[in-house]
């Protein structure tokens, strides 16, 4: 069975940081290109980080500087560290993975960023 598993959402204050992961089981992680959404209240999904099979990693501009993707596929499971966290990236952090054959999504974790 494949399951994609998000944690380590929760409430911050805005400059806090939480780091995100995204455990994974029932396919070959290794192979997979890995992503990162979110989807704010209100708001349609929105593409925040990208780490691909080779670690090269993308991230949104409005990341840039403030999150880090990385991904350990000893533990099959990618990492969305977030830092400096603003207001606005108040959202529901999905991950995704996806391969040659596969296009999987988890079920988010909430992220709230409010004082």
């Amino acid at each position: 069975e494949v399951q994609l598993v998000e944690s380590g959402g929760g409430l911050v204050q805005p400059g806090w940081s939480l780091r995100l992961s995204c455990a994974a089981s029932g396919f070959t992680f290794s192979m997979s290109d890995l992503t990162w959404a979110r989807q704010a209240p209100g708001k349609g999904p929105e593409w925040v980080s990208g780490i691909d099979n080779d670690d090269r990693t993308y991230y949104a501009d409005s990341m840039k500087g403030r999150f880090t993707i990385s991904r350990d596929n000893a533990k099959n499971t990618v990492y969305l560290q977030m830092n400096s966290l603003k207001p606005e990236d108040t959202a529901v952090y999905v991950c995704n993975a996806k391969g040659g054959f596969f296009n999987f999504w988890g079920q988010g974790t909430q992220v709230t960023v409010s004082s």
